[in-house]
């Protein structure tokens, strides 16, 4: 029997200020300094982030992200 297939979710903003207590105007300074994972596009005026992104950044914030657009 396999192991069940890793299921992310794509936060909006709002949910990543929650989920981080960093304000929104931090979140864009840092993704622009490259110390917070970047959002994707999920649609043409759509944007979010990847949960697994924010909780493998939560694992480490002080480190740099090398994530990009994907």
């Amino acid at each position: 029997m396999s192991a069940a297939p890793h299921i992310d979710r794509f936060l909006r903003i709002d949910d990543v200020m929650d989920i981080t207590g960093l304000g929104r105007a931090t979140v864009y300074r840092r993704m622009s300094d490259g110390t917070f994972p970047k959002q994707v596009r999920i649609g043409t005026n759509s944007v979010a982030w990847r949960q697994s992104d924010i909780v493998e950044w939560m694992a480490n914030p002080t480190a740099s992200s090398d994530q990009s657009v994907h």
